[in-house]
């Protein structure tokens, strides 16, 4: 069985819900944020789409104020450099939103092979 990522963080999300294993990707962001020290500490309970918020604001806030600590935490991630040397940056928020993508993607790809094998 192969892993075919979503195309974009709302069918992310929602096939996290179908495979049940939402809750488990929850659980992989607050670990690697942790792991990163820039705590996010989501609620298990927490929505879709105050997980994409609440993902993308923590990424707009490290890119601007705290540069190392945001490439620290795309290295923890383990979130492809050459799909980060891909994005635009001359908009912050839109770029926010596209590694938030990333992340959550990579997130997902973790808890999916952990769940399959």
């Amino acid at each position: 069985m192969t892993f075919n990522p979503p195309a974009n963080t709302d069918l992310l999300l929602s096939a996290a819900q179908k495979e049940n294993l939402y809750t488990k990707l929850v659980e992989q962001i607050n670990k690697d944020f942790a792991l990163a020290n820039e705590a996010v500490d989501f609620a298990e309970g927490t929505t879709p789409i105050n997980l994409k918020l609440g993902v993308r604001d923590k990424v707009y806030r490290l890119i601007q104020y705290k540069f190392a600590e945001y490439l620290n935490l795309l290295y923890i991630i383990d979130v492809p450099e050459k799909d980060i040397k891909l994005l635009d940056g001359s908009d912050i928020m839109e770029l926010s939103e596209q590694v938030a993508f990333l992340i959550l993607k990579r997130e997902w790809q973790k808890v999916w092979f952990r769940n399959k094998y």
